[in-house]
């Protein structure tokens, strides 16, 4: 049995629907699972499904690394559209994207990005288990991919490699391999790419991300919104030499350039597949699936401990847990802080219009504080909330602007609180 094969791709964003309908040789795109609603698609997006252009929804949300069991309506919700879009399979990530809780007698946090599991037994045994429960509640396969990290978890037991192979081998999930996060992970943290790709089972593969960064100060930026640098086409190709992936995607989220130049990196990612030389699909594994056992309690309560005190430190400034190294929790720190008020900026575009140039500043100030505990619209409302509580840095006209902003999505209880306390 062979892997779906999809061919070259591109991840389809609204701001760029245009040109990608446009492109030549686009066999498929991808979209960002959460930012789409199955009975209000695109226009653009089912233009694409009537052309008979594949589309696979990828996961942002799920945190299958995490210490608690997959979240029943996060996981409804992901098959509600890969029925939606017809799609072969759905894509997640090897991440946890929230901690505490109840489990750890701790308050509930959100990371709002993709941080990095320890590659431990308990964390694999946890990850297994949150695996085979996601593969039973979706109505086709699921692949799983590697992340990019800023950190790396002290005592850890297995290599990337390794833990991938083990998580594959025990669940029978397909993977979703991003080169472009082997070369983060490469600069980041010394892990050389080749060892990583020779202990991949590369017959599991699915399909491959490629995608673009920057390095800042000895550390590389997984941004998404640069071009793709010549060493992350140097390891597709090292890639494509062992097998012939099915399917190869770019992904571009911020900062698009014109469509000539995503259509170049496209033709440099086609080459970069050629050069590899592989010549034939690889069969996915057929072996029979080891059964995954239930994860004690006492296991994911471990897990869970060790990742509240990580994320607690990266946003709710509590002491860096020991054996970390602090100057990069700090980078991640502030890389998590820049990303809420982007993301922020993005969900709420009235907010930086009405505080203008003093937003970012504000919104900074108000992460050092509040932790967020719910998604990227609850931050936003929170943030205005505290701003108007506060008496934040607007004059008047932007304080009414903002007051009935905050008004008209918070509702009637929070808002008789606010106007009574935010005058």
């Amino acid at each position: 049995m062979t892997s779906e094969r999809l061919g070259t791709g591109i991840g389809w964003r609204p701001e760029i629907a245009d040109a990608v309908a446009r492109m030549p040789g686009i066999d498929w795109v991808e979209v960002v699972a959460e930012n789409t609603c199955p009975g209000h698609l695109p226009e653009s997006l089912l233009r694409l499904r009537e052309r008979g252009v594949t589309v696979v929804p990828h996961g942002v949300s799920l945190g299958l690394g995490g210490a608690d069991r997959p979240d029943e309506g996060r996981l409804r919700a992901l098959a509600e559209r890969a029925e939606a879009l017809a799609s072969p399979l759905v894509t997640e990530h090897i991440a946890f994207v929230r901690a505490g809780g109840p489990r750890t007698a701790s308050p509930s946090l959100e990371a709002g990005h993709l941080l990095p599991v320890p590659r431990t037994r308990d964390a694999l045994d946890v990850l297994c288990e949150n695996v085979r429960i996601a593969q039973d509640a979706l109505p086709v396969p699921l692949a799983v991919e590697n992340i990019a990290a800023l950190i790396a978890w002290p005592g850890e037991e297995m290599t990337e490699g390794q833990f991938l192979y083990e998580l594959a081998d025990r669940t029978g999930v397909r993977l979703l391999i991003d080169v472009a996060n082997l070369h983060t992970n490469h600069v980041n943290r010394g892990e050389d790419p080749a060892k990583a790709l020779s202990e991949l089972p590369v017959e599991a593969i699915a399909y491959v991300h490629v995608a673009g960064g920057f390095e800042r100060d000895g550390v590389w930026h997984d941004s998404h919104a640069h071009p793709v640098p010549p060493a992350v086409l140097d390891i597709l190709t090292d890639l494509a030499s062992r097998v012939a992936p099915p399917g190869v995607l770019l992904e571009r989220d911020d900062n698009f350039p014109e469509p000539a130049e995503l259509e170049g990196e496209l033709s440099a990612i086609r080459a970069a597949v050629t050069a590899g030389g592989a010549a034939a699909a690889a069969d996915v594994r057929t072996g029979e699936v080891r059964p995954v056992t239930a994860v004690p309690d006492a296991t994911r309560q471990r897990v869970g401990l060790a990742q509240t005190a990580v994320l607690s430190s990266l946003v709710a400034g509590t002491p860096v847990p020991e054996g970390f190294d602090r100057v990069r929790m700090g980078v991640q720190a502030r890389a998590l802080a820049g990303k809420r008020a982007d993301v922020v900026a993005k969900v709420a575009p009235e907010l930086p219009e009405i505080l203008g140039e003093g937003y970012r500043a504000a919104f900074l100030a108000y992460a050092q504080q509040r932790p967020m505990t719910g998604g990227y619209r609850r931050d936003a409302l929170d943030f205005a909330g505290q701003l108007l509580r506060e008496g934040g840095p607007v004059d008047r006209a932007s304080r009414r602007r903002l007051r009935a902003w905050w008004q008209h999505r918070a509702g009637p209880a929070p808002r008789r609180r606010v106007l009574l306390r935010g005058a």
